[in-house]
């Protein structure tokens, strides 16, 4: 009798299981529509637990031959936008350049995900949006899954993306196998106030609260500090970077006419200073200070083509 409970018991906790939508056992991450734009672009409209149940999206380039090999896996490329896109920063490498042709021969998924207008690539304080969590624990696991991802990656990004690829890939050691900047905000307490201006300069003219983020740059200077790759160098000593910028003047990429640009001289900077650092702390460093340059497209395509075959050659791509 008490063995016929007992199965009762455990037949009745096995349809309640069998009941739980699929949803709730994954990542937190839900594919909600995919769409094929070529024969190598996809794009996903994605729902994170991470963003609060936001529909955020993301663009895949897939590699040759992705289809007709359905038991391999593939390295990972992760291209990161800048700020001030609105929410189709995720579209910026495949529209403002054409990363399909650039990665044409890439044997990786180039994953290119939004990083909201002023996201910054990390988690915010409170209840805000988790991008790093987003990024890193959600839609990692949603490639593994759908896209069949190894555990190779690489990540590259400009400006506010830069940012992004060098905090992340120092934040979690091992994670990345190479990062790069362009033109990257990468020392956000670069000369004090200069640094931290800059970044809640963005967070304000997007409409959010400019200690939204991080906190207050004095009261919560350990936060800011924790997120920040110059005072992030020495956890990159095993993971080759490369840097690229220009420092503001009108370069041979500018239309005619162009004037002095302060972010691409500010962010010049910032990327010197964090160059000195990088090779203080011992990190494998390759750099493109190209000097006269504004902070525009042309440079960051050309640097993704100079970066690409390390950033390649560093996932087995």
């Amino acid at each position: 009798m008490r063995l016929r409970s007992l199965l009762l018991v455990f037949a009745l906790l096995l349809n309640v299981l069998l009941a739980v939508p699929a949803t709730a056992a994954e990542s937190g991450a839900r594919i909600v529509r995919s769409t094929t734009l070529s024969d190598r672009l996809v794009e996903l409209a994605v729902r994170s637990d991470a963003l609060g149940g936001k529909e955020v999206g993301v663009r895949v380039l897939l590699p040759a031959g992705y289809r007709e090999q359905p038991g391999r896996r593939w390295p990972t490329l992760f291209l990161l936008h800048g700020c001030c896109e609105g929410e189709t920063g995720y579209r910026s490498w495949t529209v403002n350049v054409d990363g399909a042709a650039a990665t044409a021969g890439a044997q990786a998924l180039i994953v290119m995900p939004e990083g909201g207008a002023a996201g910054f690539y990390s988690n915010w304080l409170g209840d805000g949006p988790a991008w790093e969590r987003f990024h890193l624990g959600e839609l990692k696991r949603l490639l593994e899954k759908e896209f069949r991802a190894n555990q190779r990656r690489a990540v590259a990004g400009l400006s506010m993306g830069g940012f992004g690829a060098l905090s992340y890939a120092a934040r979690h050691p091992g994670f990345f196998s190479y990062a790069a900047a362009y033109s990257g905000v990468v020392h956000t307490r670069y000369q004090g106030s200069r640094g931290t201006d800059l970044v809640q300069r963005i967070l304000t003219e997007r409409g959010f609260d400019k200690n939204a983020l991080w906190g207050d740059p004095v009261a919560q200077e350990r936060i800011w500090r924790a997120h920040n790759p110059f005072d992030l160098a020495a956890r990159l000593r095993h993971t080759p970077v490369y840097l690229a910028s220009g420092d503001g003047r009108p370069g041979p990429l500018d239309p005619p006419g162009s004037t002095n640009d302060w972010v691409e001289e500010l962010l010049g900077e910032q990327t010197v200073s964090l160059a000195n650092e990088l090779r203080r702390n011992g990190v494998r460093l390759s750099t493109d200070l190209y000097g006269a340059g504004r902070h525009n497209w042309p440079y960051w395509e050309r640097a993704l083509k100079h970066s690409l075959p390390m950033l390649l050659r560093s996932i087995g791509a």
